[in-house]
C-alpha cells in the first residue's frame, strides 16, 4: 500500500514538474528547476508541520516532493553552466536554488499553524 501512495505522489509530481518546465523560459539560466525546487521546498516544509497522517505524508512528502523537486538537474546545469565558462551563472544557480530552497521551506515552517 505504502509503495502505491509513493507512487501516486510520484506521478502527480513528475507530470506537474513536466508542465513546469514548459510553461518557465530556461533558456539563459535554468529558471524551471529553481521554480520546482522552490515550490518543491515549501510544499514539503507545509506537510512536515502541517500534516500528521502518515498515508499523506508519504504521498506529498516522498512522492510528490521527490519526483517535482530535482537537485539531480539543478547539480547537472550547475556543472554544464560551469563547463561552459559561465562560472558566474554556475555559481548564481547554486547559491540561488540553495538559498531560494531554505526560505522556501523556512517560510512554510513559519506559516502554517
Amino acid at each position: 500500500m505504502e509503495v502505491l501512495l509513493v507512487s501516486i505522489g510520484g506521478a502527480a509530481g513528475a507530470t506537474l514538474r513536466y508542465l513546469v518546465g514548459q510553461l518557465v523560459d530556461g533558456t539563459s539560466f535554468p529558471w524551471a528547476t529553481l521554480v520546482v525546487n522552490a515550490l518543491g521546498s515549501f510544499v514539503l516544509g507545509a506537510v512536515t508541520v502541517g500534516v500528521s497522517d502518515a498515508d499523506a505524508l508519504l504521498i506529498v512528502s516522498v512522492g510528490f516532493c521527490g519526483a517535482f523537486t530535482t537537485f539531480s538537474s539543478f547539480s547537472f546545469q550547475t556543472v554544464s553552466l560551469w563547463d561552459r565558462g559561465e562560472k558566474r551563472t554556475a555559481v548564481l544557480n547554486a547559491v540561488g536554488n540553495l538559498v531560494v530552497s531554505l526560505v522556501a521551506f523556512a517560510a512554510a515552517w513559519q506559516l502554517v499553524p
